[in-house]
């Protein structure tokens, strides 16, 4: 009997009992299913911490100036400034093996105006380096110039959201804004960022230079002498040890800063990319814990298809004599129940993977969370259900094929 007539004979076996097949293939439906969500949404946080990590820069390292404790009450890091421009450069000439850039800035928040339009963010006083540390670059205009820097300019750089809710669709390059009563003519706007790990807007900023920032907006005597700054952000050279960097740091800053043995940081050093990348590998951790144990249902599934092909094989006792009798083969008849197994976990197979992408799409939009469909995933998943067709399918098919046909017409 050829391959087309026997899996004529499977699929009209499984048309008769439609109702126990539509049954037997809910478990393989639901397993791949339940293993497409858990991938799409594993697969959609671990690619939200890589867009993260991208929107940092790459081998990011910020240094701040230590919380400071007043009557009892300890403020936020870098509430106080302990430390400077001078420490950045030094870190910078000191550390070149580790180290290809880092940038000091000044931070502060204020309302700025321009026309008639106004908008609360956070303005930063930067130097050109930022840019590199950040790699962060412009969707219009210029960077800051050297002079600008030395001379502090009343020059901006503005982020994305900034442009439009002051601009709206006109171009903000040579506009004026006003900060703090400072004019400052708009050079450049950023180049799209996006959300922080923290969930904050990075295009709501606005950038200016150092000097700018420390002279004429913030206007504090005590941070123009010492130079002083709120953070440096340090940019590490490509297959840097960020451990050896991390220490070699941390010893220099105590070294300038004069800290005795046993003596408390005045200033707190983070690794931002290996925080990410603890979280990007606890979220695959994660998902593939899901994985696993959305793939029970697939195991129970096929369990679920091994005991219904069983009774089939037992209510079919005589047909598969009959069919002996005529001149069947045993393989025919193991192909037969072996292509009914199949089907059943293939079709399974195939409305699970419809189910598990809408169910995806659903948990996306209703949820928030950002999902990443995966064509390997669904083929994997597919391919799994067919393999557990097969694994639990071939003990009823040679149960079936292993029948003698005189026991077999005797049955009752």
């Amino acid at each position: 009997m050829n391959f087309l007539a026997t899996l004529a004979i499977a699929l009209k076996a499984l048309r008769v009992n439609k109702l126990r097949s539509g049954l037997t293939m809910l478990g393989i439906i639901i397993g791949v299913a339940a293993v497409i969500i858990m991938i799409a949404v594993g697969s959609g946080a671990r690619a939200q911490v890589e867009a993260q990590i991208k929107s940092l820069g790459a081998n990011l390292m910020m240094v701040f100036s230590a919380s400071s404790t007043f009557t009892g009450a300890r403020a936020a890091a870098g509430a106080s400034h302990t430390i400077s421009e001078d420490d950045a450069y030094a870190i910078a000439r000191e550390l070149p093996e580790f180290i290809a850039s880092a940038a000091p800035s000044l931070r502060g928040n204020g309302q700025i105006v321009a026309g008639n339009s106004n908008w609360s963010t956070t303005f930063y006083g930067v130097t050109p380096d930022y840019f590199d540390v950040r790699e962060w670059g412009l969707a219009d205009g210029r960077f800051f110039e050297p002079a600008e820097i030395n001379g502090a300019a009343k020059v901006a750089i503005i982020g994305r959201t900034v442009a439009i809710n002051l601009f709206g669709d006109e171009s903000p390059i040579d506009q004026t804004v006003r900060i703090r009563t400072v004019p400052l003519t708009v050079i450049g706007v950023l180049a799209t960022k996006g959300q922080s790990p923290g969930g904050s807007d990075l295009d709501d900023v606005l950038l200016m230079p150092i000097t700018t920032a420390r002279n004429r907006v913030l206007g504090a005597t005590a941070l123009a002498k010492s130079r002083s700054v709120g953070a440096i952000q340090i940019k590490l050279r490509d297959g840097a040890d960020s451990k050896a960097a991390e220490a070699g740091i941390r010893e220099l800053l105590r070294q300038r800063h004069r800290l005795q043995p046993g003596q408390d940081d005045d200033f707190t050093l983070r690794n931002m990319t290996e925080i990410l990348q603890t979280r990007e590998e606890s979220s695959r951790v994660m998902a593939l814990l899901l994985a696993s144990v959305a793939s029970v249902s697939l195991l129970v599934g096929g369990i679920g298809i091994m005991n219904i092909m069983l009774v089939s094989v037992t209510e079919r006792t005589r047909e598969i004599g009959l069919r002996r009798a005529v001149g069947a083969r045993a393989r025919d008849i193991l192909r037969q129940f072996l292509i009914e197994s199949i089907t059943l976990a293939l079709i399974g197979g195939l409305v699970g993977v419809a189910l598990g992408m809408g169910g995806a799409q659903l948990i996306g939009q209703l949820a928030g969370w950002p999902i990443e469909l995966s064509i390997t995933a669904i083929l994997l998943a597919v391919s799994f259900a067919a393999a557990i067709g097969i694994f639990f399918g071939y003990y009823p098919a040679r149960k079936a094929a292993r029948m003698s046909p005189i026991e077999a017409l005797r049955h009752e």
